[in-house]
């Protein structure tokens, strides 16, 4: 059986407490072969590295100030993560490779961003925490995982100064026009993270994405336990149910599901170079 890769999963959401380990069951029973999990503070930073710990080569951890996130404790809460970031590089030859700092765990930089949506009262602070942010993914390579919403032209402007040096990433959670797909990819390291979203009844995406995205720019993710796709909407999302979005997508490109799973499996290993066995 062909298994495919949730990049973007909230396992350590207090709506797991209850069935964490069988969420993690039923997901590798529907043939979900890694989960890709983003920390959105310093507490979710600590949860999501101590779960990829209880499930070694499954659950692969990510270090990042998510922007709603960023409040009047901002530059504590970064000075805390950098504290966390220092303490997983790896020391003597195995940092040496390549130049670059090297990482025995965290496989990215995320998740991060700007959010304008709710709310502009942190905005120049988002904007300096994001960059700050940023700056940490050219220094370490490791990837990005973006969040935006309500902020495209501020985010596009700000990864301009560093697009030459940045190792790539995710624009997670994309649901936007042809137009706003096109910008984003004009950043030819990054890929398109999509999710629940694309099989809503009203969702443009299953038109608009092989209109313009070519099958090797795009990964797969629920962002559980939000957003859960049809036939699941309404209910809590977890990563079993991205096998949803596969399939929605593959219809959609006109391929198989098969080849679908495969592309964008690759597609993600491309982006995360740590998380390196084949699933």
């Amino acid at each position: 059986m062909f298994k495919v890769i949730d990049t973007h999963t909230h396992f350590d959401a207090e709506e797991f407490d209850e069935d964490r380990a069988e969420a993690f069951a039923r997901a590798k029973e529907a043939g979900v072969g890694k989960v890709f999990l983003p920390a959105i503070d310093v507490k979710t930073t600590h949860a999501v590295l101590a779960l990829a710990k209880e499930y070694p080569g499954y659950a692969y951890p990510m270090i990042g100030l998510h922007p709603e996130e960023v409040k009047a404790d901002w530059k504590e809460q970064l000075a805390e993560l950098r504290k966390i970031l220092e303490e997983h590089r790896m020391t003597g030859n195995a940092c040496q490779e390549g130049g670059s700092p090297r990482f025995s765990d965290l496989i990215a930089i995320g998740e991060v961003g700007l959010d304008y949506y709710w709310s502009r009262e942190f905005e120049n602070e988002q904007l300096e925490a994001f960059e700050e942010q940023v700056k940490w993914s050219v220094e370490t390579q490791l990837p990005l995982m973006i969040h935006c919403r309500k902020a495209q032209n501020e985010m596009v402007h700000l990864l301009r100064k560093y697009e030459k040096e940045l190792p790539g990433g995710v624009f997670h959670c994309f649901t936007g026009n042809q137009k706003e797909a096109e910008e984003l990819l004009s950043f030819d390291k990054f890929v398109l993270g999509v999710g629940g979203v694309s099989t809503f009844k009203s969702s443009h995406l299953r038109e608009d994405l092989p209109a313009v995205v070519p099958l090797d720019r795009i990964v797969l993710e629920t962002d559980s336990p939000y957003m859960a796709p049809v036939p699941y909407r309404g209910k809590r999302n977890e990563s079993a149910f991205v096998v949803e979005v596969m399939k929605t997508l593959a219809k959609a490109y006109g391929v198989s599901e098969e080849e679908f799973a495969r592309q964008t499996n690759l597609n993600a290993e491309r982006v995360f170079p740590l998380s390196v066995s084949q699933v």
